[in-house]
């Protein structure tokens, strides 16, 4: 039997015991021995609970029980579950976590002490939600020698800027009707601002190239620039505005990696791509392109991901050899922003054609209806982040808009 520890009773932690709960033949067989969830950690009292006989206020009744096989973590945040975490694989027991804020900053560190300690760190449910792709990164797509990967990671700003295409609604529109239905937070900033998008591509990067990259060494950016004018320059250019998470090998053996708003093509399978849904791509040398899509949160779809984790670390008896990155002392692996060469979508006001073509060479000039006078919109060549930054600088007048043009 393998008994489980549930740290946290929130969205995720309530549906992974109803889930264990509910499931549990069909479970067990999967998992070949009885599951049982000995624990529940929480602060707050739930009498109503059907699991109310399980709740402790102490982690260090968890920690000191041998009996516990397994323990999940569906805190949240760096501290306590950080300390938690750490303590439980040192002494012995697996842990599955949905957390990818701890995954993206400790992850390096946690995944060496579960392999020194013989035990697993498993973290299908912190990318994606219920959709798979960490195991099909460690495991199903090992014959490939990952070379890229984009994602839409994040279901609130696809959400938002679906709202944006559709309906023609201004950014803080699109928020506050996401917001209503409960797509996004009352502080929504780390999905609008990118950096739950960062802490995604960060695990998904260091998995595929197998050194830690951690989110401050990644260029972040969210989307409360992007306004219903460069929606319009958009859909003349021929493809959708989404905010993405990528991650690249380059020639010279660096990653460049960077979380954006771009301009997709609309012949992209992550074009699309709308509402709350995430979509990843991994482009590999031996099977091209291969796409996960659904949906990447909600209490069920990211429940099963954790539970599929207990199933998979209750029917191990020793640590992943494949679910492992190296962790690394500088970040010199990193390319730095400056030195990313792509295609910008540029909008700018007071400026004419022969200045920009000075700058920037031969570009293509983009249109919309009842453009304001002075206003000029076109995409460069690829150029590196440096120099368009300076190109910019050169022109003079306002700058409306920059965004990037990714080709996946």
């Amino acid at each position: 039997m393998a008994k489980i520890a549930v740290l946290g009773y929130g969205v995720v932690g309530s549906g992974t015991a109803e889930v264990l709960q509910k499931s549990k033949k069909s479970l067990e067989q999967k998992a070949g021995q009885e599951l049982e969830v000995k624990y529940i950690l929480d602060l707050r009292d739930f009498p109503d609970s059907p699991f109310k006989d399980k709740f402790t206020k102490d982690f260090n009744v968890i920690l000191g029980d041998d009996e516990i096989d397994i323990v999940v973590e569906v805190i949240g945040g760096i501290h306590p579950s950080y300390d938690y975490v750490k303590a439980a694989l040192l002494r012995g027991k697996s842990v599955v976590t949905s957390n990818k804020e701890l995954v993206a900053v400790k992850g390096a560190e946690l995944l060496k002490i579960a392999h020194e300690k013989n035990v697993n760190f498993f973290f299908e449910a912190s990318v994606g939600g219920g959709i798979p792709i960490i195991r099909p990164l460690h495991q199903c797509l090992t014959a490939d020698k990952i070379i890229g990967i984009a994602g839409i990671l994040n279901g609130t700003t696809n959400y938002i800027l679906t709202k944006m295409i559709r309906d023609n609604m201004a950014f803080d529109d699109a928020l506050s009707t996401a917001q209503k239905l409960g797509y996004a937070e009352r502080d929504p900033s780390a999905d609008i601002e990118g950096a739950d998008a960062c802490r995604k591509i960060c695990i998904l990067a260091s998995l595929a190239f197998g050194k830690h990259i951690y989110p401050e060494s990644v260029y972040t950016e969210g989307i409360t620039k992007i306004t219903p004018e460069d929606v319009e320059y958009c859909e003349n250019f021929g493809g959708s505005i989404k905010l993405i998470g990528w991650a690249q090998k380059l020639d010279n053996g660096k990653t460049a990696i960077m979380v954006c708003p771009a301009f997709i093509r609309e012949e992209s399978q992550l074009a699309g791509v709308n509402d709350v849904f995430n979509a990843i791509l991994v482009n590999g040398d031996t099977t091209g392109d291969v796409v996960f899509y659904g949906k990447g949160a909600g209490k069920f779809p990211t429940a099963g991901a954790v539970v599929a984790d207990v199933v998979a670390a209750a029917k191990m008896h020793s640590s992943s050899s494949t679910l492992y990155w190296e962790d690394c002392g500088t970040q010199d692996f990193v390319e730095d922003k400056d030195n990313i060469v792509l295609a910008h979508y540029i909008r700018v006001s007071g400026a004419d054609k022969a200045d920009i073509e000075k700058v920037f060479g031969e570009v293509r000039y983009l249109v919309r209806a009842n453009a304001d006078a002075g206003e000029l919109a076109f995409i460069t060549e690829p150029i590196s982040e440096k120099d368009c930054d300076s190109g910019i600088a050169k022109l003079g007048g306002k700058l409306l808009g920059n965004i990037r043009i990714l080709d996946y």
